[in-house]
């Protein structure tokens, strides 16, 4: 019975494995969408850019846990378990006199983000600030068009001091640093940005990380950025570690930390690259957690 069970297991993983060394990764277009809804008094918009799917080879989300544990919490959610697919979304907030964007997608050549805009019935020109949570391409690759110019030309591009400064080291960056370093304004981590926004360290991810925190008291909203990635796995097993986490033993404490408190609060969360909208709740789930998506009422655009 036992070497029965042993090459149970050993086919279970050869299964894993097939499956996932099948699965097409990488960035995945998506049909534009943008979301209005209300923050107390304020008026924001999930904007939908497009999709990003990983396979479930132990290289990214479970990296200490393995392709077998992983598709086992994949498959108690009933989806696929030989890969994580993930939503890219930006998050749009009017202020009084400025418009602001949280984070700018995947950029041209896979992102949606300037058809979701004028889904939102906003241009690129309107757009005053562009805040960053972290210099991954997938959240700065829409900073520029195709052509090399910046994609808001009439805006102030906001991101912490240590990620400006560690984004200008990264050779891929180059051309995006050159593209938009004339708009560049950096803060240090808890600085207010703008009336109504104050930026958040969150640690671990990449140097100069950061979440947003959107309006004030029972009204707040916190974009986290990439603190957590997929709503089932990062959720639910939080101590695992993420490949795309720099200091991978930070990265853990920081989203238990974010996690629980904004599950203790019930604060309102944005998170890029759960399920569009991206919006809802943390909620407590065992010795996780889990997500709770919120039932946005539609509004007119802008």
């Amino acid at each position: 019975m036992m070497r029965a069970f042993r090459l149970g297991l050993f086919v279970a993983a050869a299964i894993v494995s097939v499956a996932a060394a099948a699965v097409e990764t990488g960035p995945v277009a998506t049909t534009p969408e943008a979301r209005w809804f209300k923050l107390g008094k304020l008026k924001l918009a999930a904007l939908h850019d497009g999709g990003f799917v990983a396979a479930n080879d132990g290289k990214i989300i479970g990296q200490d846990a393995g392709p077998e544990a992983v598709a086992k919490v994949l498959a108690a959610a009933g989806v696929p378990t030989d890969r994580l697919a993930l939503s890219v979304n930006t998050l749009l907030v009017k202020l009084p006199g400025r418009t602001v964007l949280i984070d700018s997608g995947l950029g041209p050549a896979k992102g949606m983000l300037t058809a979701s805009l004028a889904a939102a019935g906003m241009t690129p020109g309107e757009i005053t600030d562009v805040l960053i949570t972290h210099s991954h391409g997938d959240h700065v690759g829409g900073l520029a068009t195709a052509d090399g110019k910046p994609a808001f030309p009439n805006a102030v591009v906001r991101m912490a001091a240590a990620e400006w400064a560690w984004m200008k080291t990264m050779p891929g960056a180059a051309a995006l640093v050159a593209a938009i370093g004339s708009q560049v304004k950096t803060f240090e981590p808890g600085a207010v940005i703008a009336p109504g926004i104050r930026s958040v360290a969150i640690e671990g991810h990449t140097p100069g990380h950061v979440g947003y925190e959107v309006g004030a008291a029972s009204t707040r909203l916190l974009d986290i950025g990439d603190t957590a990635h997929s709503s089932i796995v990062s959720l639910g097993k939080p101590d695992w570690t993420m490949g795309f986490d720099n200091d991978k033993a930070q990265g853990k404490i920081s989203r238990r930390a974010t996690l629980a408190r904004l599950a203790a609060t019930r604060e309102l969360v944005f998170a890029p690259h759960f399920p569009f909208p991206g919006v809802g709740r943390i909620v407590v789930a065992g010795d996780g957690f889990a997500w709770a998506p919120e039932t946005l009422q539609p509004l007119p655009t802008r």
